[in-house]
């Protein structure tokens, strides 16, 4: 048996994606667990470029059970225009199995996170626009369509029905917008139901069956653990759970049957949106890493806020996760700086802190307690082996682990499957 969960240590766009493709060449299943085209993953493949939303990253390997399980939020036209994609591409989906629990974003969904993003004025949160809070929200309320309702006319049209004279009354005498049209919508669900319809079954079972069998799975997270609902910077957050307990819940599968945490670290730091950001660089050195790597949503387009690498927060990361190996990505963007930091802690009023800030006041006023290390000059990308790594690179690598508490287990040195030093074997 053996189950591995590759999550994001912190906001995200760590390069989970790369990392996920490259295990998934091992892997005989790969899942996505939480989240939804909220979720951006950059894959590169034989000198092309694959942009993931929905669709889990072992769909480029032929041969993989790629499933979407319970715990994500669908919007059936994205995943629908990514399958096309795929075929366009010349790339078989018939591996793909998305759960009959999974609840379904509409198009209410989206118009609500829009006009209450719009609504909260300065107090924005940074959402995606996609619909994924609200989808979250009329989940836990308990109104929510499931993926097994939208195959299902008689079941969907009545809730369907209902939801709209709820979300219509609402955007009308809140957000003073129009709504929508019930015929409308459902022609054009019913219509995505039948396209997607092979692919929808019961991924529980898919997954603990071959779990049982000894195949190997692969987990991949979607966001970060800053991102995480509970354990985040709150309310800068996503609305679902990217830490490994999320894979249970999200998958179905029991928390027994985990064999192995995966974090993946980026070498320097990056964040979207609004919420403090302790080593947030605001000079040309930030400027430099924002443009090297080339550091943009790959959802939204959004410049990425970038500054130095928070060791604190990935050590709090392998504490909520049990994390047994980082994964470091992005080493090359750091080539040729002459000096780095890695913030190692935070002090608070002068008194050194022991714990990750749970509130955004402290956060937003801690002053970093930063290590400089000098830079190596060498360009590493072409480097396949971890004892040819500069000097200096492999002393920053190792400061990380030291501060974060966690062994490294695999170096990128770049967005290709071949620029990977693997330093322990992940099933």
């Amino acid at each position: 048996m053996s189950a591995v969960v590759v999550i994001g240590t912190q906001w995200g766009d760590e390069g989970k994606g790369k990392i996920v493709d490259f295990l998934a060449e091992k892997a005989d299943v790969v899942v996505r667990y939480q989240g939804g085209n909220n979720a951006g993953h950059t894959v590169m493949v034989g000198g092309n470029e694959f942009k993931l939303h929905l669709l889990p990253s072992g769909i480029l390997y032929p041969g993989k059970l790629c499933v979407v399980g319970n715990g994500v939020v669908i919007d059936p036209a994205v995943m629908i225009k990514e399958l096309r994609g795929m075929h366009e591409k010349g790339i078989d989906t018939s591996g793909l199995r998305v759960s009959n629990r999974a609840h379904v974003i509409m198009p209410y969904h989206r118009l609500l996170d829009e006009v209450e993003e719009e609504y909260r004025g300065e107090h924005k949160i940074g959402t995606t626009k996609r619909g994924i809070g609200p989808c979250y929200m009329d989940k836990n309320a308990r109104s929510g369509i499931r993926m097994v309702d939208l195959l299902d006319e008689k079941e969907f049209s009545e809730k369907l029905e209902r939801n709209l004279e709820a979300k219509n009354h609402l955007l009308r005498a809140v957000y003073g917008v129009q709504g929508f049209d019930y015929q409308q919508i459902k022609e054009e669900y019913l219509g995505y139901a039948e396209i997607l319809r092979p692919y929808v079954t019961d991924t529980a079972v898919v997954l603990n069956d071959a779990i049982n069998a000894g195949k190997k799975v692969l987990f991949e997270g979607a966001q970060a653990t800053l991102l995480d609902l509970d354990h985040g910077t709150y309310p800068y957050v996503t609305s679902s759970h990217p830490i490994a307990g999320g894979a249970c819940i999200g998958a179905g599968i029991g928390p027994k049957k985990i064999s192995k945490v995966i974090g993946v670290v980026k070498a320097y730091s990056t964040r979207v949106g609004e919420g403090p950001f302790p080593t947030e660089l605001k000079d040309e050195i930030g400027d430099l890493i924002r443009e090297r790597g080339r550091e943009y949503g790959t959802t939204t387009g959004r410049p990425r806020r970038c500054g130095w690498l928070d060791a604190a927060i990935v050590r709090y990361a392998g504490i909520l996760s049990g994390i047994d190996y980082m994964a470091i990505t992005r080493l090359d963007i750091l080539d040729g700086i002459k000096t780095l930091k890695l913030c190692v802690g935070y002090k608070y009023k002068g008194e050194v802190l022991k714990e990750f800030p749970a509130s955004l006041k402290v956060l937003a006023q801690v002053e970093p307690i930063y290590e400089e290390l000098p830079g190596w000059e060498e360009s590493i990308s072409d480097i396949r082996a971890y004892d040819d790594l500069p000097a200096n690179c492999r002393r920053y690598i190792e400061r990380l682990s030291e501060a974060a508490g966690i062994e490294i287990g695999i170096v990128s040195v770049g967005p290709r499957r071949d620029q990977t030093i693997i330093l322990h074997d992940m099933f």
